[in-house]
Formats: structure tokens, sequence, C-alpha cells
């Protein structure tokens, strides 16, 4: 079924910023003006809003809540500035860990709440530096189209709309009730993130071909949700899970096939049909992070559960896997059983990624994990040695880099413990410290915005 709520075209704000420049000296030139007037240009500032996640029950779990807390880039640079974000912090509305999007420019912070009496909820609100935010517009359920735990992100068209997803699944049976395959129905659903407006719903049947359904495939998860360059595809990332045909009982050790997208008509959201790749195996649907980006035309994605370690995939302008591009982490970083957590590249095709692998310490939230400095068109991958590393150290839940230029900003805070800010210049490859995080007990640090 599909429900259109909205029409609308599109339109993008812009920002113009005037500057006075040029000034007069009536110095050694005898009063003459200044032959170089033009004073060193002044670096724009932005907002870098820190996410912090609050243990529940268990260490590093993350389910006590979500507290945000925003200063300007120069304060997050300064590893003389300290914040406190789970002392003083702004409480975003979620019962566990909110799904938090941001802006472009960093002044606006987008939430669905994840789960309990809120749940599904979308809220905007401004930035103003701090624990000041401030809720913009109105706020929106989306819970009766995607539940109460949707799984959503910002889509790159400008600030303008998010994209939610949901499937679930139901095994078939014949009439002497012999497994036949699992139907999943996805629903997706796209909101005006401008105006607080569903635009568009669909439901609609996720099919495998006939062999791998009857041998108990079928697609669990998806999530991630990605616009192509010419805006008429959305990509959406998939896992698959298995039963075994004889029994219709899970199936948890078996073969992995080549890594699965949904793609869908855009804005319809109709005609859903599903690529393959044959360069990586295994998930494509991420976890917390943005999976995929646009890059110079083409899409690129992280998979998960790869036997040959996590690769980023390409998926071409003709909205099919482009099979000679070969970019494994195992390879590109020296380590065995690579798993992308999250990472974001910035324009200029370089970025950073983070990532845990079969050698990570165990620490008390799960493996221990890394930030690299990655290149899409190089295919080189190299760690960032100027980060400490603890055992404790735990990006499972990571959501966010902030990409201000050709820098990125991360946080770094091993769970329960204080850590800093790092902004990695990607054309350089300089990592500087910034700001300290102060931590508390049990909690860890999720990103910035």
């Amino acid at each position: 079924m599909k429900y259109n709520f909205l029409n609308r075209n599109g339109w993008v704000p812009f920002l113009l910023i005037f500057g006075l420049m040029g000034s007069c000296s009536s110095d050694d030139n005898g009063g003459a003006p200044d032959p170089d007037p033009d004073p060193d240009p002044v670096e724009e500032s932005r907002w870098i809003t820190v996410a912090a996640a609050r243990m529940g029950d268990n260490p590093g779990d993350g389910n006590g809540g979500t507290l945000i807390y925003a200063l300007n880039s120069e304060e997050a640079k300064d590893p003389t500035v300290s914040i406190a974000p789970f002392d003083n912090g702004f409480i975003v509305p979620s019962n566990r860990t909110a799904r938090l999007q941001s802006s472009e420019d960093g002044s606006t912070i987008f939430n669905i709440s994840y789960a309990g009496d809120t749940g599904g909820n979308y809220t905007k609100y401004t930035v103003e530096g701090g624990q000041s935010f401030t809720q913009a517009g109105t706020q929106i359920s989306i819970a009766p189209y995607v539940g109460s735990a949707p799984r959503w992100i910002k889509l790159f068209d400008g600030d303008q709309t998010g994209a939610a997803v949901y499937v679930s699944t139901e095994h078939q049976f014949d009439e002497s009730d012999a497994y036949v395959r699992t139907e999943a129905t996805m629903g997706v659903l796209t909101l005006d993130l401008v105006n607080s407006q569903i635009v568009n719903f669909t439901e609609q049947s996720i099919t495998l071909s006939a062999e791998e359904e009857a041998n108990g495939y079928y697609i669990s998860r998806i999530d991630m949700p990605t616009l192509n360059a010419a805006g008429d595809k959305l990509y959406i990332g998939a896992r698959l899970s298995k039963v075994d045909p004889a029994t219709a009982e899970s199936d948890s050790d078996f073969e992995v096939l080549g890594s699965k997208t949904i793609v869908l008509d855009y804005p319809s959201l109709e005609n859903p049909s599903v690529i393959t790749s044959a360069v990586g195996h295994g998930d494509t649907n991420g976890y917390r992070s943005i999976n995929a980006f646009l890059y110079n035309g083409s899409v690129y994605q992280a998979n998960q559960g790869d036997p040959e370690g996590s690769h980023i995939l390409k998926i071409n302008a003709d909205n099919t896997y482009d099979d000679s591009y070969r970019f494994n982490l195992d390879e590109a970083l020296g380590v065995e059983d690579a798993y992308i957590l999250a990472w974001r590249p910035a324009a200029n095709g370089k970025g950073v990624l983070a990532y845990r692998h079969g050698g990570s310490a165990e620490g008390v939230a799960g493996a221990q994990g890394f930030f690299a400095l990655i290149d899409l068109e190089a295919k080189t991958a190299q760690q960032i040695t100027e980060i400490p590393y603890d055992p404790d150290f735990y990006l499972f839940q990571y959501q966010g880099f902030v990409v201000d230029g050709t820098e990125i900003y991360v946080t770094q805070a091993p769970v329960g413990q204080n850590g800093n800010i790092y902004v990695i210049d990607t054309e350089t490859g300089a990592t500087t410290k910034g700001a300290e995080l102060v931590n508390v007990e049990g909690s860890h640090f999720i990103g910035a915005f």
C-alpha cells in the first residue's frame, strides 16, 4: 500500500555572508592606501555537538539516555577546553540511545526518539551552544507507520528529507506444512525535515532469487537509505538471515552470500529490486551510523560480517555494483577480520573510518575500536596512531563524524574514562588533540555532529 501525504518542490536555504574588507594605512607610505589591504582570511566557526550515551544496566550499553553539548570549532580544537555533557548536557528525548542527525552546517540537530513512550517522535533543535538547544517547528510521530524504534537517516539533499525503514518477516508453508519461503515486507517512509510532515509511505514485499529463498535465505533487517547522484533511486542496505528449509528453524551456520542492496524508485518509493555484489559478502545495513555515501557520482558503501573482512563497495551511476572496485580493509590495514563500525568521507574522497578487527582486545563493553584514515580513490587505509587506544575504547555504537571542509572531528574516550575530541586533516593526515571530554562511570561518547 502507498500513502502520499505531501507533494512539494524541494528548496535549499542559502546563507549569505557579507564581510567588510579593506583598510587604509597612514604609515611609511605617506598616507597612501596599503597596496595589500586585505587581512588574512578569518576561518569561519561552526557548532560541534558532542553526543554522550549514559549507561543503563551495563557499562557501555548506552541505554540510560543520550545527552548532547555544543561548542564551536575553535573550542573543539582547544585542548585547554573541558566539557562535561553527562553533568550539564541537554537530554535528548529517547528511551534508549537517540538516533541523531545534524544539518550540514551543524546549526540544527534532528532526532527521532528510539523506543519507549516517545518512540518514533521526530523533533529538531536549533543549536545555540553549551546545553542550549531550542526546539524548532512542530513534533511529529512516525510510529504509526514504521514503529516506535525506527531505523532512520537524513538523506543528503540539502537537509530536506529523512527516510525511515523497517522490515517484518513471516515464514510460509504449503498444505503439508513444508517450508516454502520467508515473506519479507518492507516499509519505507520519507519525512519532510523542514516542515515536519510525512511525505510518502510504501509497504511492499522484498524478494530474493527463487533459489535463495528455497534455501531459506531472506532479508531480516534493513537500514541506511541513500540517494543516488541522479536523485531518482534510493538504496537501502540489507542483512540476510537463513532458516533450515527442512525444519524452518534458524540456521546460524550458513554460507554468507554476496552483499545486497535494495533499490527503489525515488521519490515514489516503488519498484523494489535487489542488487548483489560479487566482491563483498555479508551485510550492508550498518548499525547506528550512516553506512553509504555519495562521492564523485557513485555511492560507496561499507559492509559488515564479511568472511574476508569488511569492504567498501561501489555502486555505479547505473545502479549496479561495480565489481571492478575492490577495497578490502583486511588487505589495506594488514589485519584479519576487519569490521567497519562507522565511517565518513570528506568531499575529497578521503575520510575517517571506525573499525575493530580479530586482534582487538576485549574490553568492558566489547571489542576494542580504532580509527583509520582512508582514501577511496587510492583504496588505502592507515590506522591513526596519534589517537590513544584502550581496551575499553568501544565504537560499536558510534554514530557521528563532523566533516568541515577537509577536516573530520571525532570523539575518543574509553567507557567510563575521560577522553578528547580529535581533528583529522584528511589531506595531510595530521591529527590534532582537542577539547577534553569528561566522562562518568559506565558511559561513553557516540560521536560529534
